[in-house]
């Protein structure tokens, strides 16, 4: 396989959270209904809106998004926040309303974790005292 990179892990960890977003809700154990299935005839069904239809996700994506998932341990619990929030599709607005930081701030934060892991799953070692900025080209040159 190829180097990774920033891009490579962000594409990566979006389709993490799109598949943790559809994974069945969990449910108690031990609680059940002892209460019939209502059948409900065409007339009443006319006029409500269709359920939404889920599509559960494959076994190979569930061990895919597993595997990301551990992925942000390296991380600050900032950046981690940060990459996860962008990952689920928060917009910077959300984002920096969350972190208590400013767009440009957390950019670089969400950039410096990118890189972190990028450079983590190529197995190559940097000095953790580096600048964001360092860290960043470091692996934008890998």
């Amino acid at each position: 396989m190829t180097d990774w990179t920033p891009a490579m892990v962000e594409e990566r960890l979006a389709v993490a959270a799109l598949v943790l977003k559809r994974m069945p809700e969990p449910r108690r154990q031990g609680y059940f209904s002892t209460w019939p299935e209502i059948v409900h005839s065409f007339g009443d069904k006319v006029g409500q809106e269709p359920k939404p239809m889920r599509v559960l996700p494959s076994p190979q994506d569930i061990s895919r998004m597993e595997e990301t998932l551990t992925w942000t341990a390296c991380l600050e619990p900032l950046d981690g926040k940060i990459v996860w929030m962008k990952a689920h599709g928060e917009r910077w607005k959300e984002i920096c309303w969350a972190v208590g930081l400013r767009r440009s701030a957390a950019h670089q934060h969400w950039q410096y974790g990118l890189s972190v892991i990028a450079l983590t799953l190529n197995r190559r070692s940097f000095n953790r005292s580096l600048s964001k900025r360092k860290v960043i080209a470091l692996a934008a040159g890998a």
